[in-house]
């Protein structure tokens, strides 16, 4: 079984799907790979390092993809909408691709990778489980995010985080609000504290207090309850929009009092709902900063431009997409040792391991044999139930 490494061809991307460490344990497993010549240079994993390892270097692109039983990337032609229909040509009849694939996106774009008769799986479908923990690639690029996200506002914001006391006086701390403690929102919430600032954090899922304490976060608790806060997923769910008026009213004041406010809330396959106003952001101080986590599905704050950074009323709105890929090295780290631990789980005996019996492979399985398979993928797009399934087994 050949597994494929083709460099990442979204615009700016530096991460690289396989690091060099990773290489022994799948050729332990009876998989061999097949490297585009510089695909982590960026990244900081240099050719040398890949051969050292055992990888072989190939220097076009098409011949990764006319070698390789599977395609690991980062990111699949549906989660890069820029120039990822390049790619398409390339696909076979019975090949498989893994990557962040966009599953809740486009139906379209589905149907074209479909079209191609590759066996297609969505890292972001990975059931979180703890049988799955180690492949939960989504859960490492949103740790980054948090981390990341808290580094940005401390280099923007024009005070210091920390607490100090000097002979010029004492500096009070600076105010960090996160607003969605999912992975990302926990990850801003000890970075923050472990920068020195007063961290508190807001959430409708009430799970989530014992998790935001735990960090030496303060909950921020408003007198609404959401109705079914999260899924079975652990995901918040979408509310009304009296619930969402009541929120924000809520949050005014707290909004208005924080020096830097991250936003994390986001919805899968939703648009983000608005938690930050524009009257909210003119009360907050000259000199605040925003972060938008929630950019790339229309944002949580309404002044937010996607993939863009912007100044109104003296408040930074960063509400950049891909904060994950500005820490190249780690990101493909983390990520590497997630699709690594997936194909060791998705390889048996030199075959694909397609049974659907296997959450695993039944949850993140999208495309098969010309067919969109996936059983939540089809619903989100109101598409009727398959009357055949990919059978079990090797494939």
């Amino acid at each position: 079984m050949i597994v494929g490494v083709p460099k990442e061809i979204y615009p700016g991307e530096r991460r690289v799907a396989l690091v060099p460490a990773v290489i022994p344990n799948l050729k332990k497993a009876g998989m061999d790979v097949v490297i585009e010549a510089g695909a982590g240079a960026a990244a900081g994993y240099p050719d040398a390092d890949y051969a050292e390892k055992g990888a072989r270097l190939v220097e076009k692109r098409d011949e990764v993809f006319a070698t390789a039983d599977i395609i690991v990337q980062f990111l699949v032609y549906g989660a890069n909408d820029k120039t990822g229909q390049a790619d398409l040509p390339l696909l076979r009849k019975e090949q498989a691709v893994v990557g962040f694939l966009r599953p809740l996106g486009s139906v379209e774009t589905l149907r074209e990778i479909a079209g191609s008769g590759v066996s297609a799986f969505s890292v972001e479908l990975m059931p979180r489980t703890t049988r799955a923990q180690s492949m939960d690639a989504l859960s490492s690029m949103a740790t980054i995010c948090g981390y990341k996200a808290v580094v940005l506002a401390g280099d923007t914001l024009p005070r210091m985080f920390p607490m100090l006391t000097t002979a010029a006086g004492t500096i009070a701390p600076a105010r960090v609000l996160i607003i969605g403690a999912g992975v990302a929102g926990l990850q801003a919430i000890a970075t923050a504290r472990r920068l020195g600032a007063v961290a508190s954090a807001y959430d409708m899922r009430p799970a989530a207090k014992e998790q935001v304490q735990s960090l030496g976060g303060r909950f921020v608790e408003l007198p609404i309850e959401a109705k079914n806060a999260q899924d079975a997923r652990g995901y918040g769910t979408v509310q009304d929009e009296s619930f969402y008026a009541k929120q924000r009213e809520l949050l005014g004041n707290t909004v208005a009092d924080s020096d830097v406010v991250i936003t994390a809330a986001v919805i899968p396959g939703k648009k983000s709902p608005v938690l930050v106003t524009k009257e909210m952001v003119q009360r907050m101080a000259p000199g605040s900063v925003i972060i938008d986590l929630a950019a790339e599905r229309g944002g949580n704050c309404e002044l937010t431009k996607p993939d863009e950074t912007i100044v109104i009323h003296g408040v930074t709105i960063i509400g950049e997409y891909n904060l994950a890929g500005t820490v190249p090295y780690h990101a493909s780290q983390m990520y590497a040792r997630n699709i690594t631990a997936f194909l060791l789980h998705l390889v048996k005996e030199g075959k694909l391991n397609l049974n659907l019996q296997d959450e695993i492979i039944r949850e993140t399985l999208v495309t098969h044999d010309g067919e969109l398979v996936n059983a939540r993928v089809r619903e989100f797009f109101s598409l009727p139930a398959l009357q055949s399934a990919p059978a079990g087994g090797g494939a």
